[in-house]
């Protein structure tokens, strides 16, 4: 599996292309070209143009959750490609309309319109994405260490609620060694994401963690968070996007991380 970062908040000397505070990243495993998140406005596409990727060849689009920052760059998406035949995957919430202080904070397509340009699959339940990539559909949340408070109102065909991202899901490569975590923003709580996949897999072999990890400071739930990873011998760990610069420092004293940029490339077997 190949992993290119086309869009983080972070760039690096040697790779000079454009950042934003979004994720997205482009995905290869055997015939499958996946597209996971899309970042805030079009720069995922005008990345991958200059990394010379064809976002033509993508069969299936990933969601991990409905922030704008990750899916902001949709819009772009389907105005530029023909996305008909094409997956789209998330969970139901992801499609879902945010607020957070008054402002709109979600996904800024309709439902509709996903589904109208594309095949949409809406799903909490665990989904094959390729032979060795798992969609992990809604997180279930094991440790209260990793308990967080809603982020603004999640407008669902229900009501009104508290929005406390339980549409924050991740993908799983399943390696020859061991798993590998996706995430977008580990909203979830990067432990309960970890335990998850170790569920659905059935192999509690965990290798490493590419993506954001909602950690800011090094406080209680960062420090046990490298606990866990260490308890788990998780040993390569490439945090970015939403993952602080003192929260990768106190990880980086117990687990050296590896830096992650856009242009990055990373390789697992």
């Amino acid at each position: 599996m190949k992993l290119t970062v086309l869009v983080d908040n972070n760039t690096s000397v040697g790779r000079y292309y454009s950042g934003e505070p979004g994720l997205s990243y482009y995905i290869e495993d055997g015939e499958h070209r996946i597209l996971f998140d899309t970042g805030i406005t079009d720069l995922f596409i005008r990345n991958a143009v200059a990394f010379g990727i064809d976002l033509r060849s993508v069969d299936t689009v990933v969601l991990s959750h409905g922030h704008t920052d990750h899916s902001g760059g949709l819009e772009f998406l389907f105005e530029s490609y023909d996305c008909r035949g094409k997956r789209f995957v998330s969970h139901p919430d992801a499609v879902a309309e945010k607020e957070y202080e008054g402002n709109r904070f979600g996904i800024t397509v309709s439902s509709r319109y996903i589904a109208s340009a594309c095949r949409m699959v809406l799903t909490k339940e665990p989904m094959n994405i390729s032979e060795r990539i798992i969609f992990l559909g809604e997180i279930p949340r094991y440790y209260e260490f990793e308990k967080s408070e809603p982020i603004g109102t999640c407008i669902r065909e229900d009501g009104i609620v508290p929005d406390f991202m339980l549409d924050d899901s991740a993908l799983v490569y399943q390696g020859i060694q061991g798993n590998y975590i996706i995430t977008g923003c580990s909203h979830s709580g990067i432990c309960n994401i970890i335990r998850h996949a170790m569920t659905v897999t059935g192999d509690n072999r965990v290798c490493g963690v590419i993506g954001g990890l909602h950690l800011f400071e090094e406080h209680e739930q960062t420090r046990r968070t490298i606990d866990f990873f260490k308890e788990h011998s998780i040993n390569e760990l490439y945090p970015c996007h939403c993952t602080g610069f003192f929260a990768r420092c106190a990880i980086h004293k117990s687990i050296p991380i590896h830096d992650v940029t856009v242009g990055a490339k990373i390789d697992l077997i």
